[in-house]
């Protein structure tokens, strides 16, 4: 448990700069080169997430169940990790009308994966990793909102194409994911 919670320290603690130190991030970024931040921020990331990924394989091998789900949970789970997905789209497609409305689609689908798999999991090491998904993209998003505020941000209108074709790819990609990358990459079957 300790090699996922020292990466989840230093994934989330590294993704967390702008909510907590923008200043000194711009400061920062000026004084080395964004070429050299951009480096070091990756390395630091994958680093981060190396150890999230061996720290949780390592915990499921031992797993503390702290609550057992209902077999419904599956389904809403599965519910919102296509909603994710559809948001995930959203913040690679142009002009759509999701991230219109919303600004920050990619924030949001941490958000929607992380409860999806909350819902559906009851074990320490889901609740750790999903757990500090979920809080940290909640944060992120009020101090997004916060940052477009201050900036006077304005996102140009969606239009009724790329809202279509978002939606298309995000079920597409939810599909995808679960019927034939889910299980080789993540190790469960969803359905």
């Amino acid at each position: 448990m300790t090699i996922l919670i020292l990466g989840l320290i230093i994934f989330l603690g590294l993704h967390s700069i702008r909510i907590v130190a923008e200043d000194w991030r711009n400061a920062t970024r000026e004084r080395v080169g964004l070429l050299a931040w951009r480096a070091g921020y990756s390395l630091i990331s994958i680093t981060g997430f190396l150890l999230i990924v061996w720290g949780y394989s390592v915990a499921r091998a031992a797993p503390i169940v702290i609550w057992t789900p209902p077999p419904s949970t599956r389904h809403i789970a599965a519910l919102l990790a296509m909603i994710a997905f559809v948001f995930m789209a959203a913040a690679y497609i142009p002009r759509n009308g999701i991230k219109a409305k919303l600004h920050h689609p990619m924030t949001i689908a941490v958000k929607t994966w992380a409860l999806a798999h909350l819902v559906a999991n009851g074990t320490l090491h889901d609740i750790l990793l999903f757990g500090g998904f979920l809080a940290w993209s909640i944060l992120l998003f009020r101090a997004s909102r916060k940052r477009d505020a201050a900036l006077g941000t304005v996102y140009p209108a969606g239009s009724g194409a790329a809202t279509a074709l978002t939606i298309v790819a995000g079920i597409g990609g939810a599909g995808v994911f679960a019927m034939w990358l889910h299980a080789p990459l993540i190790g469960v079957r969803p359905f």
